[in-house]
């Protein structure tokens, strides 16, 4: 098969579509030849060799794809030669084929194609295990999202409206502010103009929001304590702000706050499979009546990984970004 190869650490010309061996599958795992992968930030990271893939996953990028199951593993049940499915993966998306554990994969949602289901998986496993199943977000509180119009914000947006939740978003543009307007997000404040932290205090009458989904890091923290309610819990995914910072606690005993962390891609199979259930359960009906739409930027052929990694550092897009395969 043909797979995106690091070549070596570096730049996005670093990555190179190769002729590689096909996967195997265990007993539990099914056989995806893949119609779409999408890019995650992580996938740059990984090829600037700053984040490995887990010990026994592939060592291709890829955090998640859409396909066609090819082979089962005998102890396969739920799915088929044949099946049309999308799943979360360690890595090796950046490929015509793929070895995923049977609980890591999903159906297609209802109305998507199969090409676009590809930008679902690892955004709705992230947003749904971090602010919904552990910062217990729910109906009729508030939500600050960094970065937006990004694949993850984008997801979270429409996920939360869905739920009856207010959405404060920052964002880097006027197109962005836009766009993150259009898909239901109540207040769009432009990071590079506007204090966000005054912004928030002044929508909210002083009391900030309830929880804060945080891909930055060190020079955000003090700024997204300072930007939650009473009982609020900040939530950190990503440190693109950096991991060193200092900071004054007392706030979090004033006015009992919370601060989480967590990734995906290092978690344990069996850990994917429960999110991925929960995912299946809560988010693929929401996707399934329209009110959570595929918000797909641009498609590119596997061939030019290259130019879509060039794309992704751009920070132009809003939503996600696909290799077709």
């Amino acid at each position: 098969m043909k797979a995106v190869v690091i070549t070596s650490p570096g730049g996005p010309e670093v990555l190179k579509l190769q002729e590689v061996e096909d996967p195997e599958i265990k007993d539990d795992e099914v056989l995806i030849k893949v119609a779409a992968t999408a890019l995650n930030r992580a996938d740059t990271l990984q090829r600037q060799g700053k984040y490995p893939p887990p010990k026994g996953d592939s060592e291709y990028p890829g955090l998640e794809c859409s396909g066609t199951v090819e082979a089962v593993g005998k102890d396969v049940i739920r799915w088929k030669i044949g099946d049309q499915v999308c799943a979360l993966i360690g890595g090796g998306g950046y490929a015509e084929k793929v070895a995923v554990p049977t609980g890591q994969v999903l159906p297609i949602p209802s109305g998507v194609s199969l090409q676009d289901a590809a930008s679902f998986p690892e955004v709705a496993c992230t947003v749904w295990s971090t602010i919904f199943m552990t910062s217990g977000l729910s109906a009729g509180e508030t939500l600050l999202l960094h970065g937006g119009s990004s694949g993850i914000g984008t997801f979270a947006i429409q996920m939360a409206k869905c739920l009856g939740i207010k959405v404060f978003i920052t964002a880097g543009s006027e197109e962005k502010l836009a766009a993150c307007k259009e898909l239901g997000a109540d207040v769009c404040i432009n990071y590079k103009t506007e204090d966000f932290v005054a912004r928030i205090k002044e929508e909210t009458g002083g009391k900030g929001v309830d929880v804060i989904l945080d891909n930055i890091g060190g020079s955000y923290f003090q700024r997204n304590l300072d930007s939650l309610n009473v009982g609020g819990r900040l939530f950190i995914i990503g440190f693109m702000g950096g991991t060193m910072t200092q900071v004054n606690l007392g706030c979090l005993l004033a006015r009992r706050l919370t601060v989480q962390a967590a990734g995906l891609r290092s978690r344990t199979a069996k850990n994917k499979a429960q999110i991925v259930r929960e995912v299946e359960k809560n988010v693929w009906p929401a996707i399934a009546a329209g009110k959570v739409k595929p918000v797909v930027y641009k498609y590119f052929p596997l061939a030019e990984a290259a130019e879509a990694h060039q794309l992704m550092e751009s920070s132009k897009h809003v939503g996600k970004i696909l290799l077709t395969v």
